[in-house]
């Protein structure tokens, strides 16, 4: 299948899901953001505003001529319940194939840290995902940033929305580069060795 193997036509596109302005940085809703600008650090030059309500950064990753895959890294300036308006019209402006782009997004489902790689699914809850699927369909790649269940009676949407812990905190830097080198593989190595390698 395409989707499984590195290759093919027109640039990747990595939507990095989060809320815009100095208020959500930090949150736990916005790691996708944070693996986005890790990313960039490694490409180098700057995210411009793009037409699309997005910061765009055009590069490449892997090595050049021997599996370097172009790409778009992007983080939509709406809010995370409006991201597909922004990653529709951003494919729709670079061309890229649904089966290239990739979400990178928080998930609640598995323990903080932990990595999930998928093609396709459901939204499982994800405001984010809500509003890609509806605007694009299902059938995208993911990159799951685990960060746990709220603790006892706290609401989800309040939980999300908190910087992460002090705890946490001392391990982010790790599990942000950890999940930038997971987009990394999946575009130049494929999604079965990426599987392979994070899961």
């Amino acid at each position: 299948m395409a989707a499984s193997t590195p290759g093919g036509e027109g640039p990747w596109l990595v939507m990095g899901l989060g809320n815009p302005g100095p208020r959500y940085a930090g949150n736990r809703h916005n790691v996708g953001y944070m693996v986005v600008d890790a990313l960039a650090e490694r490409i180098g030059g700057r995210f411009k505003t793009h037409r699309a309500r997005a910061q765009v950064l055009e590069g490449r990753v892997g090595t050049p001529g021997a599996g370097g895959q172009r790409v778009v890294l992007a983080k939509p300036m709406s809010f995370m319940n409006l991201s597909g308006g922004p990653t529709s019209a951003l494919r729709d402006f670079y061309k890229t194939p649904l089966e290239r782009v990739v979400a990178v997004h928080d998930e609640l489902d598995i323990d903080y840290g932990t990595l999930r790689i998928k093609l396709g699914g459901g939204d499982n809850g994800h405001n984010g995902l809500k509003s890609l699927t509806k605007t694009l369909g299902p059938d995208y790649h993911r990159v799951r940033v685990g960060v746990g269940r709220p603790p006892g009676r706290m609401q989800v949407a309040d939980y999300v929305l908190r910087d992460f812990s002090t705890t946490e905190r001392r391990e982010l830097e790790h599990v942000v580069e950890r999940a930038a080198d997971a987009v990394e593989s999946l575009l130049v190595e494929g999604l079965a060795r990426t599987q392979n390698s994070y899961h």
